[in-house]
């Protein structure tokens, strides 16, 4: 095999690990060239992280998985979630010749692509879940953590899309206020430990804490590090980052109130001179922008609202200054006024890299819930979020420049139900929340997957809502391209460069 083969495929091989595996197909050599163009083709292999949900007797958890039907996947694959502590047993029994123990057992096993499958957890001891998709069951695969607490600090519904392990995460919006209690969940997934710094950001910069350095999570394990043992100061509004110096863990920030409930806080995207933060629900009544700018240059932001009849820019907020290294938090109040709404932060001059996000109120006096909206990545392809109901669903598309055409896809019911799919025109600087289609005969919760068909790129949010003694529980995820194909080159053999 020729240099340029092999560097052609160990290109292929770096593109299908970002979610994967793909597979590469070699076609016949034809002496005259040496690349075709880059096929599309469905990772193989995908691994998820879900925290530990609760620490609280009270909570209600709901695990949902789900993989879109792609084409080209074959007809093998399995996906399974398993317990952290389970895995990291059975990889202790493997060690030991003389244990042969038996593999851990799956929390939850998918049986088919296209539907959901749900499984229940109660209390505070369920543990942090590594999943596993391969096969046909790999490409889009999303696992959805939805918590119920009834009372307590955190009280109301939180949720979390199971993420992939990573190298460097950003949290903006954390805090160590006393009325909070924000913890930063670090799951490693491998066979080796991982050693993590968490370095916390205030509205005067850095926060000096010796004891967020070199923190060691052993393998196939979970830490939860409680943010307010890392320093001393009480700051209202933080930004976490987690840096990982060796091998490599899942991160979430887990955010609870004493008195307006709280959510998971997943990473913004990473710093960019752009960003959107999708899918305000139209009657939160308080929404708070946290920012920061890592680098070593401030950043001056225009500041939009993209509402259903335009982009419009809140009233005294027409832009913001963050000052290089430190947090900056501003309160918009009701600034969606009943419509649905997604904010755009754009440079007002030269692009300096940011990562935002923003907390999220609905309800009034003792009747509040909070949610979190990070920054986030556009659909792409194809975005997925699963454990969606007949009721309390909210869809929110933003196309922040041109008009977009939008599929939308409601799947399988986890009890049965037949798919549905709609599409939608979303205009230009606008934010809508769209009718959602409903599957036929539909039994259990549903997954709904969005695919973008033409026109400019297009941002989604989906918000969980249920309101329980009169306080409007709910929950935000964005809807990030979930990275289920991969780009790999195609390559031929080319004898002649040896005559070189």
């Amino acid at each position: 095999m020729n240099r340029t083969t092999v560097s052609l495929i160990a290109c292929a091989t770096a593109l299908a690990a970002v979610t994967g595996f793909a597979s590469l197909n070699a076609p016949d050599a034809s002496g005259t060239t040496t690349a075709g163009a880059a096929a599309e083709l469905p990772v193989e292999r995908t691994s998820l992280l879900c925290p530990s949900p609760s620490l609280s007797d009270l909570a209600d958890t709901s695990y949902t998985s789900f993989t879109p039907v792609t084409k080209g996947t074959g007809s093998d694959g399995k996906a399974e979630l398993v317990s952290a502590a389970q895995e990291a047993q059975d990889s202790d029994k493997k060690d030991d010749k003389k244990a042969g123990g038996k593999a851990a057992k799956p929390v939850l096993t998918a049986k088919e692509p296209g539907a959901p499958d749900t499984e229940d957890a109660s209390g505070g001891d369920s543990p942090a879940l590594i999943g596993t998709a391969e096969g046909r069951f790999a490409p889009g695969w999303t696992v959805q953590e939805t918590t119920e607490v009834a009372a307590g600090t955190g009280r109301g519904l939180q949720g979390v899309n199971c993420g992939a392990a990573d190298t460097e995460f950003w949290f903006p919006g954390a805090s160590t206020a006393a009325d909070r209690t924000d913890y930063v969940h670090l799951t490693n997934p491998d066979d080796s430990a991982a050693v993590v710094d968490i370095q916390l950001y205030g509205k005067d910069g850095a926060i000096d804490s010796p004891v967020g350095e070199d923190i060691t999570v052993p393998p196939k394990s979970s830490e939860p590090i409680l943010l307010s043992t890392l320093i001393s100061d009480k700051q209202t509004n933080l930004t976490v980052h987690v840096s990982v110096r060796s091998g490599r863990v899942g991160a979430a920030v887990q955010a609870l109130d004493d008195k307006i409930g709280g959510d998971w806080l997943a990473a913004a995207t990473d710093p960019a001179g752009s960003l959107v933060l999708p899918g305000i629900p139209k009657d939160a009544t308080a929404v708070r922008l946290v920012a920061f700018a890592p680098g070593d240059a401030d950043a001056d932001l225009k500041v939009r609202l993209a509402s259903p009849s335009g982009s419009i820019t809140p009233a005294g907020n027409e832009t913001l200054h963050i000052k290089a290294g430190m947090t900056t938090a501003v309160d918009l109040g009701a600034v969606t006024r009943g419509e649905a709404g997604s904010l755009i932060l754009t440079p007002t001059g030269e692009s300096v890299p940011v990562v935002a996000a923003l907390r999220v109120t609905r309800g009034k006096g003792d009747k509040q819930e909070t949610a979190y909206i990070p920054a986030t990545r556009p659909v792409g392809t194809r975005a997925t979020v699963a454990d969606n109901s007949a009721k309390g669903t909210t869809l929110s598309l933003v196309a922040p420049g041109g008009t977009a055409k939008v599929k939308v896809t409601a799947s399988a019911g986890s009890d049965g139900g037949t798919a549905a799919s709609k599409t939608y025109t979303i205009k230009g600087g606008t934010t809508q929340d769209v009718k959602l289609p409903v599957p036929s005969g539909l039994k259990g919760t549903y997954a709904l997957t969005v695919e973008p068909e033409s026109g400019g790129p297009v941002y989604a949010a989906r918000t969980l809502a249920a309101t329980e003694d009169g306080i409007p529980g709910f929950t935000v995820q964005t809807l990030p391209d979930d990275r289920g194909m991969v780009a790999v080159p195609e390559a031929d053999e080319d004898l002649s460069v040896l005559q070189k």
